[in-house]
């Protein structure tokens, strides 16, 4: 296994793991590294610090002095989303990046290096950039917005998978299009029933969530409520025979209430208008609750959710390409 607890020098830097103190000055360098995207020492924490998933000598941190001067961040399960399934074979990097003032001398790339040696020792073939769930900090790689790191990733094998779409949608002046509360009114008649899921719903939610969308989905929901999202975020619908048919919320990431989702509807219930319907009922929600906007972070842009979404007013306004990296062991 690859040893990387010593410290290793080049003139001038220093790339070593996670230290107590690094904290404050990460973040200060991440928000000069990327301010497009800043971080807040709540949402390090949140994301990095506290993840089950975490080990300092993963966090691979470039120092010159005393002061912190770049970081890549490698990840590998510890704990499984679910039932035993380690996933031992994957591994991620859910960011990386380096302050301005010392660019142009290799760092990222050093620092990238000792991340995929890091996983690799721990024997993860396949790296992903950046899709690492359930604390995921960016879908993915906005080339457009970093050229410098898309041309890096790529010099080090890092193969487009596919894009997703973030997506925003003003909510100023909203209402429920005509054509959608008619739709409702119809699947109501059938019998479908849609609301705010009472606490002994959620079980159905939950299921629903893990069984259909996977654990990182149901994951999001449970952890949301324990940290004390409102129920009324939340907008289910029960089919006729009273089987929980889909969802959608609010709110459900890091307390932020413009932001949407996750949206489900069971398969064969999709192209019946259910999920346009709950769409638009949790966008009436968030216009009460005087939001200003909807936004997510990702969708497939050529999808039937993303084709959903744009009829419903939301426009694209970043792209992010997920990477993988395949290697030997």
């Amino acid at each position: 296994m690859t040893d990387l607890t010593t410290l290793t020098t080049t003139t001038g830097t220093a790339t070593r793991g996670f230290c107590a103190g690094d904290g404050p000055q990460v973040v200060a360098a991440w928000r000069r590294s990327a301010p497009a995207d800043p971080v807040t020492a709540d949402r390090f924490r949140s994301l990095v610090l506290l993840d089950p998933n975490f080990d300092p000598e993963g966090l691979r941190i470039a120092v010159d002095g005393e002061r912190v001067v770049g970081a890549a961040y490698a990840v590998r399960r510890l704990t499984p989303m679910a039932g035993t399934d380690l996933e031992p074979e994957q591994g991620w990097i859910p960011f990386f990046f380096v302050d301005p003032d010392a660019r142009g001398q290799g760092l990222g790339r050093r620092l990238l290096t000792e991340a995929l040696d890091w996983l690799h020792g721990h024997g993860r073939t396949r790296v992903d950039f950046s899709s690492y769930t359930p604390n995921y900090v960016f879908p993915g790689l906005d080339a457009e917005a970093y050229p410098e790191a898309a041309g890096l990733l790529d010099s080090l094998g890092f193969r487009t998978l596919y894009e997703a779409a973030a997506m925003d949608r003003v909510l100023v002046g909203y209402r429920v299009p005509d054509e959608v509360a008619l739709r409702m009114g119809e699947l109501t008649a059938r019998g479908y029933r849609f609301g705010t899921p009472a606490d002994d719903d959620l079980v159905d939610l939950l299921a629903l969530a893990q069984g259909h969308f996977g654990p990182d989905w149901a994951a999001t929901i449970r952890a949301c409520l324990t940290a004390g999202t409102p129920l009324d975020r939340i907008v289910v619908a029960r089919d006729p025979g009273g089987r929980m048919a889909g969802w959608a919320m609010h709110g459900a990431f890091d307390s932020v209430d413009e932001r949407f989702g996750p949206i489900g509807v069971l398969e064969e219930l999709r192209g019946t208008g259910l999920g346009e319907v709950l769409l638009h009922l949790v966008l009436e929600r968030m216009r009460a609750l005087r939001a200003h906007s909807a936004w997510f972070l990702w969708t497939g842009a050529q999808s039937p959710a993303g084709h959903l979404y744009r009829k419903s007013g939301f426009t694209t306004t970043r792209v992010f390409r997920v990477l993988r990296r395949e290697a030997a062991r």
